[in-house]
């Protein structure tokens, strides 16, 4: 754990932010007496659950074009760049 001033860290402040970034911690002191500690953000981890979309309101009307999976015409195969 790195410990700098006040003044180091306004003077410093982005050479500071990446090695937070990296992992590390600093802890800012005024006269020698610690005020502030900046530490890296950890991303807050979900954990999911298969089926988890059944909690949410109108899953139940949910539905997809069954169109989409259908087999795509010449003149659509034409379009879209596809050799025929």
């Amino acid at each position: 754990m790195k410990t700098v001033s006040v003044l180091q860290a306004k003077t410093h402040l982005l050479a500071l932010l990446e090695q937070v970034r990296a992992g590390e911690e600093v802890v800012i002191t005024r006269r020698d007496e610690p005020i502030a500690r900046l530490s890296p953000v950890v991303p807050a981890r979900v954990e999911r659950v298969p089926g988890d979309w059944r909690r949410y309101p109108g899953w139940e009307n949910f539905g997809f074009d069954q169109a989409v999976f259908a087999p795509m015409t010449e003149e659509e195969m034409k379009a879209e760049g596809w050799p025929v």
